[in-house]
């Protein structure tokens, strides 16, 4: 259990305009449905202009024309026809926006699970999960808002309020310029508010990433924590981190309530301000039009656009903190991945098309690994193996054998250089190195479910009759067929319901389903006795025939049948172990060590 209490690194109050711009980019995933999501608007207020003229001379020909109502029926029916069509536009841009989002969320959420792919385990042993698992779902679910709704709105409120206000100019130049004056202070008190919205989302965001880490890694641990009597303090812990994420929570309501009220307040007074002036005009208290008298028409017409200026604001406003929200996600993820996904595709590396066709040689020069744990485990070593050769690795417990193994499947960072196939380790991609390099840990990770579905895990598409082969093969059937279900018997996460021995063999059964070139085992005879032991690594040989083959063991009965002997020296070098001579006899070296 990672007990580590990680909070997301710590971004400045206001944050810089490269967030605002990485946004920007990754719309380009959604290009096509935040286009629709941005045109609809646009659109829908063209659709509102008519709207508005249509009713006011409906309303205009009713009173001062005298038209009976039967005679407006099909201006009626047109003007009903308008309000369905503005319904469906508005459905239609809101779906278009969520797709949008919900592509875009997909695209991060990929780049981020590569980000962690290439990192390796060695970088998330120093990182909480469940911080990490939070970045990708809870932070990158924070965007939403942003493409969904924010952007669509954003250019609505920066083109139709001012489109509106210098259309209603010709028909009452007062009325246009109240509206072109007083609605661009809505976006002014709005963006005041937002700078204190942003802080507080990003407060808000650390907190709940804080929380999820906390409650996935006590959740986990679990079983740790009520062993040594821990359990109730944690709890009063997850417990505060909640009560400080539900304050976060209120200051971020406090706020988004704020930036409403300056928007109601300025819009009210907008539309407050048109009415008086149109009803002051029509008493004649008022008389700013000169000769020109204002008709019902077009006063009905600059009373029923008045709101409609504002409207777009009103949903922008809205919206407003889920830019913020945005904002403080980008920075929350950049700081706890320590930088941010490429927009654009990486270039291609050198060894991207890397295939292994049978089996590959190994090579190792100046190799220095270095971990927190026990600083400097080899230095300036040398490894060579043969395409097609079986190997031994042997040294005393504690010596590096299994980071060395690590190193080898790239789930360790290095010094030096590792050659895979005549490619450099750095240059394979991640997708290719894994289907041509079989690894087994010696905590092979089984998960809930059957003892089959662990199996099947090698490969997905395998058959039942594939499936039972390779647990033949892996000595699994000596304790699968003795239970009732067979390998359709379910085991528990971390293959609880099964010894050590028997978990090994499972996830060896796994490689046996594939077709790897280069096989990387570490202890896979652990707890097995002499019998089990001589059948596995029969099986093991067997389908290391036409593939290169690393066994790390203490058992000299596997290493003994193995082409070649290496092994780590107490020198932090690799050597190769003369034939005939014991453990801690004399060694070859193989690495220019004298």
């Amino acid at each position: 259990m990672n007990t580590v209490d990680s909070t997301p690194g710590s971004a400045p109050a206001r944050s810089s305009s490269h967030e605002i711009r990485w946004l920007k980019q990754r719309g380009r995933v959604g290009r096509h449905a935040i286009g629709i999501a941005i045109l609809v608007p646009l659109l829908s207020a063209c659709l509102t202009v008519a709207q508005a003229y249509w009713l006011a001379t409906i309303l205009h020909r009713a009173i001062v024309d005298q038209v009976a109502t039967k005679t407006q029926i099909p201006a009626l029916l047109g003007l009903a026809g308008l309000v369905a069509v503005r319904a469906a536009l508005a459905w239609i841009g809101e779906s278009a926006g969520i797709r949008a989002a919900e592509d875009i969320k997909l695209a991060i959420r990929r780049d981020l699970f590569a980000a962690l792919m290439r990192r390796g385990p060695d970088w998330m042993r120093q990182r909480a999960s469940g911080e990490l698992a939070s970045q990708i779902l809870d932070q990158v679910e924070a965007l939403d808002g942003y493409f969904a709704r924010f952007v669509p709105a954003m250019i609505a409120a920066g083109v139709v309020p001012i489109a509106f206000a210098v259309g209603l100019m010709p028909v009452d130049l007062v009325v246009g310029i109240v509206l072109l004056v007083t609605a661009p202070l809505i976006p002014v008190f709005m963006a005041l508010a937002g700078w204190g919205a942003e802080a507080a989302s990003r407060q808000h965001l650390t907190a709940l990433s804080r929380l999820s880490g906390m409650f996935a890694d006590r959740l986990r641990g679990l079983l740790v924590l009520k062993l040594f009597g821990r359990a109730e303090d944690e709890v009063v812990r997850v417990r505060n981190a909640s009560d400080e994420f539900a304050q976060r929570t209120l200051a971020v309501l406090r706020i988004a309530f704020l930036s409403s009220a300056v928007l109601e307040f300025f819009a009210a007074l907008g539309v407050a301000g048109v009415a008086l002036y149109v009803g002051l005009t029509y008493l004649d208290m008022l008389n700013l039009r000169g000769s020109s008298e204002l008709g019902l028409q077009a006063g009905l017409f600059c009373l029923l656009m008045a709101p409609e200026v504002y409207m777009p604001l009103r949903t922008l406003a809205a919206h407003y903190h889920d830019r913020a929200n945005a904002k403080a996600a980008v920075a929350s993820i950049e700081a706890a991945f320590g930088g941010l996904p490429a927009v654009e595709p990486a270039e291609a590396p050198r060894g991207a098309g890397w295939t292994a066709n049978g089996a590959v040689a190994v090579s190792a020069r100046h190799l220095t690994i270095d971990t927190p744990e026990r600083d400097t485990i080899l230095s300036d070593a040398t490894l060579e193996i043969a395409a097609a050769e079986t190997v031994a690795l042997l040294g005393p417990s504690g010596i590096g054998k299994s980071t060395l193994i690590e190193v080898l499947a790239r789930l360790r960072g290095h010094q030096g250089e590792i050659r895979i196939g005549g490619t450099g380790l750095a240059a394979i991609e991640e997708e290719a190195l894994r289907r041509h390099v079989a690894v087994l840990g010696q905590r092979p990770r089984l998960f809930h479910g059957t003892i089959a579905s662990n199996i099947r895990l090698g490969r997905p598409a395998a058959t039942d009759a594939e499936v039972r082969r390779a647990a033949e093969r892996a000595c699994v059937l000596d304790f699968a067929d003795r239970l009732p279900e067979g390998l359709a018997t379910p085991i528990g996460e971390r293959g609880r319901g099964l010894s050590g021995g028997e978990g090994q063999r499972v996830a060896l059964a796994r490689i046996f389903l594939r077709d790897p070139a280069l096989v990387l085992l570490d202890e896979p005879t652990a707890h097995l006795d002499t019998e089990t032991e001589a059948r596995v690594i029969r099986s093991i040989l067997a389908f290391a025939e036409g593939r290169t083959l690393l066994i790390a063991t203490h058992s000299m009965a596997v290493a003994a049948q193995m082409d070649t002997i290496y092994e780590i020296d107490d020198r932090k070098r690799i050597a190769r172990r003369a034939p005939g001579f014991g453990l801690s006899s004399a060694a070859i070296p193989i690495d220019g060590a004298a």
